[in-house]
């Protein structure tokens, strides 16, 4: 390329979605290194706004209370793929909101009209500040929050596989727990009032059950290429 035109990549939104346990996180923070571009984990503003609520003591299985309360956490995500790190109150909370705890509670918290579109707003706003372009990573972005990403992708797998995967991470886990588990989240994102987990009708969907994580990071960063060469 010369003329500087290495520069002048056209800036490209990226919205991957699909249930736990399909590879979203690694592969949309590799996918993202690899182009050079933004990089923002949804899910771990969830799980932040979550551990807000159960250590300020908001009862969870109240969502007036949670609605009560949505306004007031400040949640900052970083953008860096390589270290997406994430604040509430000025506090980091990358590991916290990682706990079982957090876990089991953050698909009732975010069920919650107010705490999602509090949290949307924060998203569309962290895509529209990416100057190069982002890769965003959920459940809802391709047919709630980002509508008009420019290229929408829907991981699965089978419960099996994804379960075997979440065992692993969780070293030692018992993979029929983990499996009933995630089916369970599955369930309760599923069928949500609002913006429950969905493919949207333009999305490529790409079964990750047979794939290794390197496969699926080649076919992703294949399609944003293709993408980008044809804006």
């Amino acid at each position: 390329m010369e003329n500087g035109a290495a520069r002048t990549v056209p800036a490209v939104i990226v919205a991957i979605d699909g249930p736990s346990g399909t590879g979203k996180s690694s592969t949309s923070k590799a996918v993202a290194s690899q182009l050079g571009l933004s990089y923002l984990d949804t899910g771990a503003q969830y799980r932040a706004i979550t551990w807000w609520m159960v250590s300020n003591g908001i009862d969870v299985t109240d969502p007036s209370a949670i609605a009560a309360a949505a306004g007031k956490p400040e949640i900052i995500s970083g953008t860096d793929p390589a270290a997406p790190a994430i604040t509430v109150d000025g506090s980091d909370v990358a590991g916290p909101i990682r706990t079982d705890e957090v876990t089991s509670k953050v698909s009732a918290v975010s069920a919650v009209p107010e705490v999602r579109a509090r949290i949307t707003d924060l998203q569309r706003s962290i895509a529209a500040g990416a100057e190069g372009g982002i890769v965003v990573e959920g459940r809802d972005i391709g047919t709630t929050v980002l509508p008009d990403a420019d290229l929408k992708i829907f991981l699965t797998a089978s419960a099996e596989a994804r379960a075997a995967r979440r065992s692993g991470e969780l070293k030692g886990a018992d993979i029929n727990a983990t499996r009933e588990a995630l089916v369970k989240r599955d369930a309760a994102d599923s069928s949500r009032k609002t913006s429950p987990l969905a493919k949207a009708d333009d999305a490529v969907e790409v079964d990750t059950s047979d794939l290794t994580l390197q496969q699926v990071i080649e076919c992703v960063v294949t399609l944003v290429e293709e993408k980008r060469a044809a804006k």
